[in-house]
């Protein structure tokens, strides 16, 4: 399994991932990049598969061990 810190996050992926940490919504996160609520869900869950993370908050965790956010 790859490790969090040389997973491929696009600019867009750290983005969603630093509003998240934030506390907002999808739906607050998709009319900030001017997505639809489902692509941020989408990117969400690619996000979470290449952290090795279980859901929005552990990819928020895993992201700040690794220093990416």
């Amino acid at each position: 399994a790859k490790e969090a810190s040389d997973a491929s996050l696009s600019d867009t992926d750290l983005f969603i991932l630093r509003a998240v940490a934030d506390g907002k919504t999808n739906k607050e996160i998709a009319l900030e990049i001017n997505r639809s609520e489902v692509a941020v869900k989408m990117r969400m869950r690619t996000i979470c598969q290449r952290l090795n993370a279980r859901n929005r908050a552990h990819a928020v965790i895993m992201a700040s061990k690794a220093e990416l956010i």
